[in-house]
């Protein structure tokens, strides 16, 4: 063989390294697009539901799509594409409306036209009372970030859909608000960790449905301590084994 096949061969192999890089690459802003984006919790304001070290899979196109389905929130087009509605109760990533670079992860509380109202610490929509019973305490610092047992109430929303919070702090600032009446195209949010929560009845504000990126379907890794998930050194102490794999509604 010459050294102009062999220089041949070599550029041609480099080529169809380059050629499946790219393809992967496009394969994976695909199926991050249109289909599922892993997304990891940072914060604790939805215990105890979420915890820091859950990573979890949104699904995209629960809501349809906007321009912020895409990476950098390229300025495609206006609004939403094949579009279904949030339902109350579901827990979705979304852009933070001050800053869009910033993405949330809050539960839909109230829909378009809706007015909400925390009275005590009890929820209000449309000034009727979400059914809200005492479930028990958490005595758990990985899920309650407390040294001591916290109170657990269950919430059941109109739609049926129930689910747990936190009230780290009764008669918190936050247990009692005026009353928001939410405007057309927006969504409320509230975290499930009422008293640790920046969400609708803060700095959020009112989520406009163009922001929102996708709901959360399933936790498919947890590990605690802030371990990371390549640090497999310390997966025997760390890996959450009862939370993979947890559906999430």
């Amino acid at each position: 063989m010459s050294v102009a096949d062999k220089s041949q061969k070599k550029s041609g192999g480099l080529l169809e390294i380059v050629s499946v890089i790219v393809q992967a690459l496009i394969l994976a802003v695909i199926i991050r697009s249109f289909l599922f984006q892993p997304f990891s919790i940072p914060s604790g304001s939805m215990r105890p539901t979420l915890l820091e070290g859950d990573y979890l899979f949104v699904n995209k196109w629960a809501y349809g799509y906007s321009r912020h389905s895409f990476p950098f929130s390229p300025n495609l087009f206006e609004g939403r594409i094949w579009a279904d509605e949030p339902q109350r109760g579901d827990i979705a990533v979304f852009k933070f409306p001050p800053d869009p670079s910033l993405d949330y992860i809050k539960r839909v509380i109230g829909l378009p036209g809706d007015r909400v109202q925390m009275r005590d610490g009890a929820l209000y929509i449309n000034d009727q009372p979400v059914k809200r019973e005492k479930v028990g305490q958490i005595d758990n610092p990985d899920i309650t970030e407390m040294s001591r047992p916290v109170d657990v109430w269950r919430e059941t929303l109109p739609n049926g859909v129930s689910y747990d919070t936190l009230d780290i702090t009764p008669n918190g600032i936050s247990d009692t608000t005026r009353e928001f009446t939410v405007p057309p195209g927006h969504y409320f949010m509230m975290g499930d960790n009422r008293d640790n929560s920046n969400d609708s009845r803060m700095s959020v504000g009112f989520v406009p449905f163009e922001n929102f990126v996708g709901k959360a379907s399933v936790i498919f890794f947890s590990v605690s301590g802030g371990a990371s998930p390549l640090e497999i050194w310390r997966w025997p102490s760390d890996l959450r084994t009862g939370r993979l794999f947890t559906p999430l509604h």
